[in-house]
């Protein structure tokens, strides 16, 4: 990668919803001799690590409404501005061909720095409903890009349908061959999100343990919880004899959810992707509280498709979730058929779509600054 190399900024939130694409984005421009620079904030930084070392990655001072109290909330726009100011500078100095954010308040510094300073940018939504920072960007940027179809956009907002990108990991496995549940081992996996799900390790156990003994007998579970209630769902699968591996976040998934015959899991954007490119029955708990009930409209396609169930918090109980799961490893067929069907659903090619649209903006740029000349 030689020092003229254009540059791209990737601007993204500390959730792994933000955060896994823009991982896949900068693997990518990477591959394409690109220098990257990701800006996020303390919490994106714990996600790192499995980015390639290439990657510079810069932290920003940012801040969110959603958590801290009254002085914190009242703090909020002085620290978002002062990372604008510093984005600004780094804009400046650095000159990045291309700014693309991903959502999540950590990723209004770099995006709005490009916009004042007319540097080309794109938005990637990774949900079927727009988040409040890209709902904030989306008139104001060169393009919006949008993993789930259809996306809620504001009027006179034109989206692009590139799908999510997913991490080149997740690309290794996808459409590895389904063994449809039979009498050996079923393995299940269960996923909370980055950061587990407290109603899925109240519920998801006892489901499993009630679970008709041709069926339980050959259980094997990964479950993925939050630290709070690591040692309580561990002990509990232990006390009912059911192997089981419980951790508050695997880093090997991909090969977890090719190993699985069905997966219980909520229904983040990224979750969601793996799924479909994988090819894997589901059972999606949407998150009640999401914003714009936007994990209820990530589930849709999947479960128009046939490939995932769908089970609102609100019908959640154990009884239920037991009958669902019999629904799936009870009927080998059935299963075989979710697992097709969620291939259906899947864009391998998202992340080339979504790199197809930065060389576009690239261009556009080259040519404006051409004839500036």
């Amino acid at each position: 990668m030689t020092k003229g190399a254009p540059l791209i900024v990737i601007a993204a939130g500390g959730t792994g919803g933000h955060m896994f694409p823009a991982q896949a984005l900068a693997e990518a421009m990477l591959a394409k001799g690109w220098r990257v620079t990701l800006s996020t904030d303390a919490r994106g930084a714990r996600y790192t690590a499995a980015f390639p070392s290439a990657v510079a990655i810069k932290e920003v001072r940012s801040a969110t409404f959603a958590r801290g109290g009254v002085v914190a909330k009242l703090a909020v726009p002085f620290r978002v501005l002062g990372g604008i100011a510093a984005a600004k500078w780094r804009t400046l100095r650095d000159r990045p061909a291309v700014v693309v954010g991903f959502g999540g308040y950590p990723s209004i510094p770099a995006v709005a720095a490009a916009w004042v300073l007319r540097v080309p940018v794109m938005i990637h939504e990774q949900n079927g409903v727009l988040g409040r920072v890209n709902t904030l960007f989306a008139k104001r940027v060169t393009k919006v890009a949008c993993g789930t179809w259809p996306t809620v956009l504001p009027d006179g907002v034109e989206g692009i349908h590139t799908g999510n990108p997913v991490r080149a990991t997740v690309l290794e496995r996808a459409g590895a061959g389904y063994i449809p549940p039979g009498e050996y081992p079923i393995s299940i996996l269960v996923m909370g999100g980055s950061q587990g799900a407290r109603i899925l390790s109240d519920v998801v156990p006892p489901a499993i343990s009630g679970l008709p003994r041709e069926i339980r007998q050959y259980v094997r579970v990964s479950h993925q919880a939050r630290e709070e209630d690591l040692m309580r769902v561990a002990q509990y699968y232990a006390d009912e004899g059911i192997v089981a591996e419980v951790e508050t976040f695997f880093t090997d998934v991909p090969n977890r959810m090719a190993d699985a015959q069905l997966v219980i899991s909520r229904a983040g954007a990224s979750s969601v992707a793996d799924i479909s490119i994988i090819g894997r029955p589901a059972i999606l708990v949407p998150y009640a509280v999401a914003t714009g009930d936007h994990q209820t409209a990530n589930a849709r396609q999947l479960v128009d498709a046939g490939a995932a169930i769908l089970l609102p918090e609100s019908k959640l109980e154990v009884d239920t979730l037991s009958e669902q799961i019999v629904s799936v490893l009870g009927q080998p067929e059935v299963a075989m058929q979710m697992a097709k069907a969620a291939l259906s659903c899947g864009i391998p090619d998202a992340t080339a779509r979504l790199v197809a649209l930065v060389d576009e903006l690239a261009g556009v740029a080259a040519q404006n600054e051409s004839n500036d000349r």
